[in-house]
């Protein structure tokens, strides 16, 4: 499989930290940074990085099914994910979660027709005395409000 150069130097610095024989620590990291060129996880890439790491694709696939930040198929472009734990929860995440779905016309890990939003509703974002709490790609926002939540989604509608 072939990557861009940033992402093969991101790969050899990431592999080069960790001593002989514990490089497995890598797999979660190079699945988010192939996941971020590539737009989701795929057999071909789940093939790649078990054999740079010495495991085997049934450990990738393990890792697979309890991360929710890593995804099979492709997600938006700007990937929306709504805590609805209990600390979001008690301060009405899950109105946030109805909100952001009648708005968007989408349901869970579900991306509008233009391809550029994507909602997950997930257990747990870490954001709990900030709740309710929600994270767009790799950036969070907390105390968030129906209102606040339009805002940011109308906001990724307009970015480039």
């Amino acid at each position: 499989m072939t990557f861009s150069p940033q992402l093969e130097a991101r790969f050899s610095k990431l592999l080069n930290s960790y001593p002989p024989g514990r490089q497995r620590a890598a797999l979660i990291p190079m699945l988010m940074y192939a996941q971020d060129e590539i737009g989701s996880v795929t057999d071909e890439l789940v093939d790649e990085v078990a054999g740079r790491l010495g495991i085997t694709a049934l450990q990738v696939h393990e890792a697979l099914s309890y991360y929710s930040m890593l995804h099979r198929k492709p997600m938006g472009k700007y990937h929306v994910q709504i805590c609805t734990n209990i600390s979001c929860l008690l301060n009405d995440g899950d109105k946030l979660w109805e909100h952001a779905c009648k708005k968007l016309g989408i349901g869970h890990k579900e991306t509008t027709a233009d391809g550029r939003i994507s909602i997950e509703e997930v257990e747990c974002i870490g954001a709990c005395s900030w709740a309710p709490a929600i994270q767009v790609n790799y950036d969070f926002h907390h105390f968030v409000t129906p209102e606040r939540l339009d805002e940011i989604l109308d906001g990724l509608k307009d970015k480039p």
